[in-house]
């Protein structure tokens, strides 16, 4: 699996948090201390905790689930497009949409539509359109894309989620924690990580910092799905040991797809 080093932390300013009058109190187990009146952050925890995490995102995608990317802050939108495609999974960076996973089943019909007007745009339908239809059609299919792009390949609600600054996507994060969607995320001195799963302490604005936790989530996936068996049940041994070691077990949701491909041998 991706493995970052202290030294990686470092250079991307990882250990940076915000000034000390933005902190959340409930950050103050992961701060090393104050310079120049801002938080620094202790990368030895953000280490081990970053470790968990990668550990955490290999079992998700063992199990066959998706791990949808959250970013919507300028400075991380362009890294979660380029990541999560890289990786092939669900992202999201314009804006989070209320009830986009409790309320899947009217996202999945804006998905539908989507598709319904590209075919209606597409070559052999367009000619039997007005130029007027056509253009109703395309500022639709712009603001659905614009929106919804990110997600079109994400036929269930996801079997976790990983977002950059969860003080910013509180929504997004409060619809997460209702469905019991586990949730990793990078978060800074100014965010609440009790209702984070998998939290990974460090600097959520700078460029740097988000693409090295965001890249190595990406290439955990990537290594998983192309991992043998052996290797990676040995992996996933070895992650579960570290996640026992300090805290609480974080518990897998597991995906639908699993769910089904286990059942006939279950039956059997």
């Amino acid at each position: 699996m991706s493995e970052v080093t202290m030294r990686d932390l470092l250079e991307a300013g990882v250990h940076f948090g915000h000034q000390r009058a933005r902190w959340n109190p409930k950050m103050a187990k992961y701060i090393y201390g104050v310079r120049d009146g801002v938080h620094i952050i202790n990368l030895g925890k953000t280490i081990r905790l970053f470790r968990d995490a990668v550990h955490f995102a290999s079992r998700i995608v063992a199990d066959g689930g998706q791990i949808l990317f959250i970013g919507t802050k300028r400075q991380a939108q362009e890294v979660i497009i380029e990541e999560a495609t890289r990786c092939r999974m669900p992202y999201i960076t314009n804006r989070w949409l209320g009830g986009m996973l409790t309320n899947f089943k009217t996202i999945k019909q804006s998905l539908d539509r989507l598709n319904d007007i590209e075919k209606l745009l597409g070559e052999g339908s367009v000619e039997k359109l007005t130029k007027k239809e056509i253009v109703v059609l395309e500022r639709e299919r712009d603001k659905l894309v614009k929106n919804l792009g990110g997600i079109r390949e994400m036929n269930e609600i996801p079997a976790a989620v990983f977002i950059v600054d969860p003080a910013r996507e509180e929504i997004a994060v409060q619809e997460a924690a209702r469905l019991g969607i586990p949730i990793i995320a990078i978060c800074d001195t100014n965010c609440n990580p009790d209702r984070i799963n998998s939290p990974i302490p460090g600097n959520d604005d700078a460029i740097r910092a988000v693409r090295l936790f965001t890249a190595a989530i990406a290439d955990t996936v990537l290594a998983t799905r192309t991992a043998t068996p052996a290797a990676l049940a040995q992996e996933l041994t070895a992650g579960a040991v570290m996640e026992q070691g300090d805290g609480p077990v974080v518990q897998v949701r597991r995906s639908k797809r699993a769910e089904a491909e286990e059942a006939p041998a279950a039956e059997a």
